[in-house]
This record gives C-alpha cells, sequence and structure tokens, in this order.
C-alpha cells in the first residue's frame, strides 16, 4: 500500500512539475519578446491582451492548429519520435532540480550526476529529427547539432565536477546549503563563465544557434518539421534555457538563498534574472560561424574548464583560504579574456600598420628635396 502512495505523491509531484513548467515556457516567450523590443527600440508585443500578454496563448494556438506536415520520403517512427526524446531529456532532468530547500519532485544523492548524464540525451533526438527529415539541410544540422552540443558537453560536465569537489557533494541541496557564507560565483569566477557560456551552446541560443543557421541549413534538423511537432522542440528548448539559468543559479548564485522572501521567491529571482542576460545576449551578439563556433570550443572553452578543476583540485587538497581560489579563476579568466581580445583585435591592428607605413611612404615621397 505505502509503495502505491510513493506512486501515487510521485506521479502529482511530475503533473505538478509539468504544468508549472508549462507556464514558464509561456512567460518566457512573453519576457523574450518584450525585452528583445526594449534592445531593438520596439514595445513589442501590445495588442493581445494587456501589456501583450496573452501573446504566448496566441503562439500556441496558431501551433497547435497550423497543418502538420510529414515528407512522404522520411522515416515516419524516426520522424514521430525525435521531438519526444528531446522534450523528455528536456523534461526528466526537472526531477532532481530543487527550486527551494523542500520543493523538489525526488531529491537523489546523485542529483548533480543525474542531471548532466540525462541533459545529453537530447542530442540524440536532433540528430534523429535531421537524419528522419530524409532531408539534406536537415541531415547537415543535426550533424551540426550533435557536433556542438557534444563539444561544448566537456566543458559543462568539467565545471560541474569543479563544483563537486567544492561542495564535496553531487547533492544539489548540499551544493547550495555550501554557499551560505559566499556564492561560487566569487570563489570561481572562471567556472560562472564557463558554465554559462558553454550553457548557451547547449540550448543553440544566440551567438551558438549555429544548427538553426536559417541563412545557410534552412532551420538544421527542424526543417521539415511544422505545427505540433516543431512546437515540441520550441517546448524543449525554452525549458532547456530556463534549466541553464536555474543550474547556473544553483551551482554559483547561491540557490535559494537570501533574506526575508521565502525560498522559491529568491530561486525565480535570480533564475528570471540570469535569463534576462541569455536574452540581452541574444539581441546583442551576431551569430558565429561553424569554424569559429569548434575552435572556441576546443581551443578555449575546454582547457579552460580542464585548468577549473585543477584549481578547484588544488584548493580542496591542500585547504587553501578561499580567496586563493577567486585569485587563481580570476587570473586564468583575464589572461583568456586579453588572449582572446588581441586574437580578435589582430587583423584590425595589422590593417592599421599597413596604413600607417602607407602613410608614412607616401609623407616621405612628398617632401621637398633639398
Amino acid at each position: 500500500m505505502s509503495f502505491l502512495i510513493d506512486i501515487g505523491w510521485s506521479v502529482l509531484g511530475l503533473a505538478i512539475m509539468f504544468a508549472v513548467l508549462s507556464f514558464v515556457v509561456l512567460s518566457m516567450v512573453w519576457l523574450e519578446r518584450k525585452a528583445l523590443g526594449r534592445l531593438q527600440l520596439r514595445y513589442g508585443p501590445t495588442r493581445t491582451g494587456p501589456f501583450g500578454l496573452m501573446q504566448p496563448i496566441a503562439d500556441a494556438v496558431k501551433l497547435i492548429i497550423k497543418e502538420d506536415i510529414i515528407p512522404d520520403d522520411s522515416e515516419k517512427a524516426v520522424f514521430w519520435i525525435a521531438p519526444v526524446i528531446v522534450v523528455v531529456s528536456a523534461f526528466i532532468i526537472w526531477v532532481t532540480i530543487p527550486g527551494g530547500d523542500g520543493a523538489v519532485v525526488r531529491n537523489l544523492p546523485l542529483g548533480l550526476f543525474y542531471i548532466i548524464a540525462f541533459a545529453v540525451i537530447g542530442i540524440l533526438g536532433l540528430v534523429l529529427a535531421g537524419w528522419g527529415s530524409a532531408n539534406k539541410y536537415g541531415i547537415m544540422g543535426g550533424l551540426r547539432s550533435a557536433a556542438q552540443l557534444i563539444s561544448y558537453e566537456i566543458p559543462i560536465v568539467l565545471v560541474a565536477a569543479a563544483v563537486a569537489i567544492l561542495a564535496e557533494s553531487l547533492d544539489m541541496r548540499e551544493i547550495v546549503s555550501q554557499q551560505t557564507t559566499y556564492p561560487y560565483l566569487v570563489v570561481l569566477p572562471l567556472g560562472f563563465f564557463i558554465f554559462f557560456v558553454a550553457g548557451l551552446a547547449e540550448v543553440g541560443r544566440t551567438p551558438f544557434d549555429i544548427y538553426h543557421a536559417e541563412s545557410e541549413v534552412v532551420g538544421g534538423p527542424f526543417v521539415e518539421y511544422s505545427g505540433a511537432h516543431w512546437s515540441v522542440f520550441f517546448l524543449a528548448e525554452y525549458i532547456n534555457t530556463f534549466a541553464i539559468a536555474a543550474l547556473t543559479t544553483l551551482l554559483f548564485l547561491g540557490g535559494w538563498g537570501g533574506p526575508a522572501l521565502p525560498d522559491v521567491v529568491w530561486f525565480l529571482f535570480k533564475t528570471y534574472a540570469v535569463v534576462l542576460v541569455v536574452f540581452w545576449v541574444r539581441g546583442t551578439f551576431p551569430r558565429l560561424r561553424i569554424d569559429q563556433l569548434m575552435a572556441f570550443a576546443w581551443k578555449v572553452m575546454v582547457p579552460l574548464s580542464f585548468y577549473t578543476v585543477i584549481i578547484a583540485a588544488v584548493y580542496r587538497f591542500y585547504d587553501w583560504p578561499w580567496w586563493s581560489l577567486t585569485i587563481m579563476s580570476a587570473a586564468g579568466l583575464l589572461v583568456a579574456g586579453w588572449i582572446i581580445y588581441r586574437r580578435m583585435t589582430g587583423p584590425a591592428r595589422r590593417v592599421a600598420d599597413i596604413q600607417n607605413r602607407i602613410a608614412a611612404r607616401h609623407r616621405t615621397a612628398t617632401q621637398p628635396r633639398t
């Protein structure tokens, strides 16, 4: 009897979690449109409901009633199962992501390991979506997505390992409780930077939306999807975006810690603040080329993530003061930023040098002879 009661509570918790995440997706759609509108000197949604609050509902209704077209040459079973794999992998990790000290469906001692393990399943769904579409652009987009997500999964895993070393636990609630004195953002700013940037790449947000790339592969693995099928990918992207923001909050911003207000309020406040930064990045940076994206992953992010694990392990093993890890982490971040800056401004400096030499030769040639 107790077993059935446990199953009933678990099912109820999953239903509540699905309802909450659905509401979160609707709120993020409205918030992104408003934020991008303000960044681009527009109003954003204003017509559908007060302040445009009904715009996400209108979008959902449009996608549901839109004609759902399936290509004749597609692999029907693969075509149908691909979006299911993507959305299930996005949904299932929330089983152990806490929104407060007691606001979690099932807390696991190896919660962080569980999240990392199940989050990568979505890669399979994207590859199958491109393959099952029987479209060369879809296949190209699926392979691009696999290359990108596997590459940027490595920094996420390594930074998560560094946080686990600091907290000496994989339990998400224990990791948050270890940040009561100071958040890990203070002691590991390099890890925060790596995790946030790699998280953007994992969810395919700008400037890492290379496998969507409408100008190159006309929609990536989703090119043949429409209507309800496409809306499932859309739903999974926003759930994953909120998951990355939530994990950033839990691992680096102290989770639900804060004065006066309830735990859930602090958690949502911090998470939505990170979400706004994600939208800000989308409205600011252009898309990277595929070669730039892969080079940034393997030449910058992966080495820095290994460095993060090493300094976290050294700090914990020798039991140094917390500010020593801050110095090592900030030094790595500053050196990497300086190298990237020099690399990005190199062509401009070479052009300026050539122009200066030409101008010097011109001045020499035009000087009167004595």
